[in-house]
């Protein structure tokens, strides 16, 4: 799958979401299965369900963790791959 940081992320409304301490456990009431989030995994979520853009969301990722561009690129992608596959976010343009 190809992601576009120019998309951004919609959560559709059969997804419903629980944290616990700092991870988030993800519901897609439809299909009944649950996804969990450790902690950076929960914050890509927040930003991404919160930013205009998925750029945008990867810009304060880079501006608060100590990681290089391309490995969060690519691990942010795989995440975002894994949620859509899943039925937990959808990506629309911007």
């Amino acid at each position: 799958m190809t992601v576009s940081f120019a998309s951004r992320a919609t959560v559709p409304s059969h997804v419903t979401s629980r944290r616990l301490d700092d991870e988030l456990v993800l519901l897609n009431l439809d299909s009944e299965s649950y996804f969990g989030l450790d902690a950076v995994g929960t914050r890509i979520w927040e930003l991404i369900s919160s930013s205009p853009t998925l750029a945008e969301a990867y810009r304060q990722l880079l501006s608060e963790y100590d990681v290089t561009e391309a490995p969060l690129r690519e691990d942010m992608e795989k995440l975002l791959a894994q949620l859509v596959d899943s039925g937990l976010i959808e990506l629309r343009p911007a």
